[in-house]
């Protein structure tokens, strides 16, 4: 049984001891998109550091049509946050390698999330900051990360917490059910999560956690995407002398 405010209180401490060992007077740096993810690192920093020791950072890549719901979060945890539209530098890079013979849509895809994430280290760095990483488990889990983009950071409260422990914790923080259950979308593609997968969070909870799972084919999907993007997990391969 998942204990919802156990854990908060426990993450709260993790975090407080996080920041005691890895920068007493740094400010946690939060991307804010207005997911549950996101909303959840920042109360739960919040609670751990006191809402004047949390910075946002709203990052629309031109237009955001969700952005209210990252205006919506930032007020309801009265945290100072910027606004950096990082559309002119996505559009400056895709300009300047334009003379590949190809950019892939991958590449198109991936490349807002890494200057992002290039973005809250700029903006960390100015602030004495540390960056939250907001992935969680279900999302590591079949990688469904960018690889120094958004998989990237400093300290990963969630990393231990599937979609609906995320939920349940934002719950117990008291965040807006509008943040609680807002469709998780990636903004990169124009898909949902749950559509870019092929199977639901429910379904893939339910597997990690106790290993059920109904469809044979969802599992070799799910078990396929856990072996190909482990590597995203895992240390830097690095060449040993001797």
């Amino acid at each position: 049984m998942f204990d919802a405010q156990e854990t908060v209180k426990k993450c709260v401490a993790w975090i407080r001891d996080f920041f005691e060992n890895n920068g007493k007077d740094c400010v946690a740096v939060v991307g804010i998109s207005g997911g549950k993810d996101s909303s959840t690192v920042a109360a739960l920093c919040a609670e751990a550091l006191g809402k004047e020791r949390v910075v946002g950072v709203l990052m629309p890549n031109g237009e955001q049509a969700d952005i209210d719901m990252a205006y919506l979060l930032v007020r309801h945890l009265h945290i100072k946050h910027y606004v950096v539209n990082i559309k002119p530098a996505v559009d400056a890079v895709l300009n300047s390698i334009g003379a590949l013979p190809e950019i892939s849509a991958q590449t198109k895809t991936n490349l807002p999330a890494r200057i992002r994430m290039a973005t809250l280290y700029a903006v960390s760095q100015s602030l004495n900051g540390r960056v939250a990483n907001t992935c969680n488990l279900s999302e590591d889990y079949v990688g469904y990360a960018t690889r120094y983009g958004d998989a990237a950071g400093d300290f990963s409260p969630l990393c231990d917490m599937t979609v609906a422990e995320v939920k349940e914790v934002g719950r117990a923080l008291g965040l807006p059910d509008a943040l609680i259950e807002k469709t998780p979308i990636d903004g990169l593609c124009g898909k949902t999560d749950e559509e870019n997968l092929g199977f639901t969070y429910a379904v893939l909870d339910r597997y990690i956690r106790t290993g059920e799972i109904d469809c044979p084919e969802t599992k070799a999907k799910i078990d396929e995407l856990r072996r190909r993007n482990l590597f995203k997990l895992e240390p830097m391969p690095g060449f040993r002398l001797g």
